[in-house]
């Protein structure tokens, strides 16, 4: 399995959110973890960063920020240059999708959970 350097957008150090779930499954699956969120903290050995922070060679951006949260960091995201990104169930944007697609950036609208659990991220 490869390494897939990924950052965790909307990350929380709330054990019972999705983003925290997301975050300890990438690590227990061997991938390299970035995580951003309203407030700086720490999951494990991934420090939450409450600001933007430039990632070279992202493969996956997965968002767990709904679609008007999001708009802030178009530019951020498109700027880091990923291979992929993942709209996680409640943070589907059709328009934000649409723009990062017309990069080369491939989309999906997925659980980053179930993409982990079956094999498929």
């Amino acid at each position: 399995m490869a390494n897939k350097k990924t950052l965790v957008l909307g990350a929380s150090t709330n054990e019972e959110r999705y983003s925290y779930l997301a975050i300890k499954s990438l690590i227990d699956h061997g991938h390299e973890v970035y995580a951003i969120g309203k407030r700086p903290g720490h999951i494990d050995e991934v420090e939450i960063y409450a600001k933007e922070k430039i990632i070279p060679n992202i493969d996956t951006v997965t968002l767990y920020l709904n679609a008007q949260n999001q708009a802030h960091y178009y530019d951020y995201i498109l700027a880091l240059n990923p291979k992929r990104i993942i709209f996680n169930p409640g943070a589907e944007n059709p328009q934000f999708a649409k723009l990062a697609s017309t990069k080369g950036i491939i989309i999906q609208n997925a659980c980053t959970l179930v993409l982990l659990s079956t094999g498929q991220y």
